[in-house]
């Protein structure tokens, strides 16, 4: 089934640095912080939308640093959740959190509140990048979250960025590496945008930063959504969520509303240019079969692979089989 959550942000609550890309309540579209009736109401909103399918969904937490906020706060919207858990009307508790704010005082807490899944803002495993971008805190300490949540059993997600100041394609594929070795079962890649009013606005405004073309981006983003189907990691977002306030606050980076599809397309193309250049195969027509809920990621977006394809000397048809994974692709 589809991932899915009840989304609750806790807009820049509980972090103790200003990052130099956030300006969280632009993000999110939300300054007020939820209260537990504001659980409870999503919740009830929630399980009227998706009827049993709610027991399948998780109660998600997301914006600030979760475990960092005021304790008794922290436990009171927990314990608006946890009752929707024990009586199966929803899977389990989702949060976000850095990962220096993981120790186990805090996971017990977790664990006996019925959170099942915790995802760690990683955004680099480059120390370098981190310190450039006032994380404050290091990869070490990813490293080390990561191993506690584990040994407690919740599901680890973990959130990269590419295109961070200080960063590099390079940079981003080494830390790609470094998150899938720790394991996680969920991945989320956030090309790096540009808020009005950030750090990173004003390094950007002095030519300090230059941030990745859209097309750079797909590019480096096909490869990192290719690496980790390889490693049988999932990547549950590509691309922040598409809001009013984003599009208002946004000032340049990479945004676009179907990103991943875009990202999927590349790697489909890439995956039948590798194929052509390695069978050597003769200029003229080819046959490409895919699943057909991939048709249209095959053809790309106003058929810009089939006109990549045309420009290196070959005729498309593309055919169709129900037994081809998502991605798959067959030159016959």
């Amino acid at each position: 089934m589809k991932h899915s959550n009840v989304a609750i942000f806790v807009p820049h609550n509980g972090c103790p640095h200003q990052c130099s890309f956030c300006n969280q309540k632009e993000i999110t579209g939300q300054r007020s912080q939820p209260t537990a009736e504001d659980v409870r109401n999503a919740a009830e909103i929630a399980i009227r939308s998706l009827g049993e399918r709610s027991a399948q969904a998780e109660i998600a937490f997301f914006g600030g640093s979760f475990t960092a906020i005021d304790r008794e706060y922290m436990k009171e919207l927990l314990g608006a959740a946890e009752p929707y858990v024990e009586n199966g009307l929803f899977y389990g508790i989702r949060l976000s959190t850095r990962p220096d704010a993981i120790d186990k005082e805090i996971l017990d807490i977790l664990k006996e509140s019925g959170v099942t899944s915790i995802e760690l803002g990683a955004q680099s495993m480059d120390d370098d990048v981190l310190i450039k971008n006032e994380r404050g805190h290091s990869a070490e300490d990813v490293v080390k979250a990561s191993r506690l949540i584990h040994e407690y059993g919740f599901s680890l997600g973990l959130q990269m960025m590419t295109g961070l100041y200080g960063s590099d394609n390079i940079r981003d594929r080494e830390t790609a590496i470094k998150i899938a070795d720790l394991e996680p079962d969920t991945v989320r890649i956030y090309p790096t945008v540009i808020l009005k009013g950030s750090k990173l606005y004003h390094l950007y405004e002095s030519g300090a930063y230059v941030p990745p073309t859209l097309d750079e981006t797909v590019s480096l983003c096909a490869d990192l959504l290719r690496f980790f189907g390889e490693r049988k990691i999932t990547v549950i977002r590509l691309g922040l969520h598409d809001s009013d306030s984003l599009r208002e606050n946004m000032a340049a980076g990479v945004f676009h509303p179907a990103l991943r599809e875009l990202c999927e397309s590349r790697m489909m193309l890439d995956t039948v240019i590798e194929m052509l250049s390695r069978y050597n195969t003769p200029k003229g027509d080819i046959v490409l079969c895919v699943n057909p809920r991939s048709v249209s990621r095959m053809t790309g977006q106003k058929k810009s692979n089939i006109r990549e394809i045309e420009r290196m000397g070959y005729r498309v048809r593309i055919e169709t089989d129900d037994l081809l994974e998502k991605y798959q692709v067959i030159l016959k």
